[in-house]
């Protein structure tokens, strides 16, 4: 996928004034769909929230996020929370491991800015696997990881988040930039809640990854609220 000899044009449509509000939706382009982020603490009952979850609407994939604990550690954890998104149909993603990732088998890995190039998981992993890309708020990022073979980008943290530090806050129309311009989907992370999660739907983006909105309260009720939200076409109404 080359994509960088389009900065002429990239530079176009940054320029355009009030470029998010403009946006219409592709109808050919898959609706948004909800892709969930584990909390860190997946052990204990979170097997049984995260089959509550994934009864409770469409979820397109598992983000399974974990810090300082061994590989051995990460994958007992792992299981049996893959084998419940495999009887779901839902993709499961490991969040910054590659070794991780082909040690379980998983369906994906998305990789933050220090995790490794996209072009070395895609040797380790294969063909098959879907490789993801932290971008935060840079277009030149999301460029260099679809030149580098990334099967989707993700930008934000687009409101305040309690999940992770952040500092970086794009603004709405990156993603009706990227979808405009880029077939490759783009997932908006960053404190997205129900409320408000349809301007992010409507400046294009095609994946809404959530942690604390679902696993902060009852799991079932939030994928409810978010599945209506997207059902809407990114009304919440």
């Amino acid at each position: 996928m080359a994509i960088s000899d389009q900065d002429d044009e990239d530079e176009t449509a940054i320029g355009v004034e009030g470029f998010a509000e403009q946006f219409v939706r592709d109808d050919r382009r898959p609706p948004c769909q909800l892709y969930l982020v584990s909390p860190l603490d997946v052990g204990g009952a979170f097997p049984d929230r995260l089959a509550r979850a994934l009864d409770a609407g469409p979820v397109a994939a598992f983000q399974f996020r974990v810090k300082d604990i061994d590989q051995h550690e990460a994958a007992r954890l792992a299981e049996p929370l893959q084998r419940i998104c495999a009887d779901h149909d839902v993709a499961f993603i490991v969040n910054d491991s590659v070794s991780l990732a082909k040690r379980l088998g998983a369906d994906g890995v998305h990789l933050g800015q220090g995790d490794g190039d996209p072009r070395e998981a895609r040797t380790v992993l294969g063909p098959d696997v879907q490789i993801g890309v932290t971008c935060h708020d840079s277009r030149h990022l999301a460029m260099e990881a679809g030149d580098a073979g990334a099967d989707y980008v993700a930008f934000g943290a687009f409101y305040t988040t309690s999940t992770k530090a952040t500092t970086h806050r794009p603004d709405l129309s990156i993603l009706s930039w990227w979808t405009t311009l880029f077939e490759l989907p783009s997932v908006a992370i960053g404190g997205i809640t129900p409320a408000n999660a349809p301007p992010l739907v409507a400046a294009g983006a095609d994946f809404l990854a959530i942690c604390n909105a679902v696993w902060g309260g009852g799991e079932a009720k939030a994928v409810e609220a978010f599945a209506a939200v997207l059902a809407g076409n990114g009304s919440a109404g």
